[in-house]
């Protein structure tokens, strides 16, 4: 199957990119049921907190590069919900 492009298209690519020129023919229209169901979430916000933690781990995400305290909170955020059972 030959790729739609040599490369990702950029932002301003895709902004640029007409309607008529997108398939969007693997796309399902969204019917009445779709929003009979359809429920608003709210993104989880993050809170700034000060923090103790060894410096061991504060440089090993550093060492990683920009954005350690993004992956720190990922880390954090998957063991809360393995420890969390789901509400209904």
């Amino acid at each position: 199957m030959k790729k739609p492009f040599d490369r990702p298209m950029t932002a301003q690519e895709i902004a640029a990119t007409p309607d008529a020129d997108i398939d969007f023919s693997d796309i399902p229209e969204l019917d009445d049921a779709f929003w009979d169901n359809a429920r608003l979430v709210e993104p989880d916000r993050t809170q700034s907190v000060t923090l103790r933690v060894k410096k061991s781990v504060l440089d090993t995400f550093k060492a990683q590069g920009k954005g350690y305290q993004t992956r720190m909170n990922a880390v954090l955020e998957t063991y809360a919900r393995s420890i969390t059972k789901p509400q209904h």
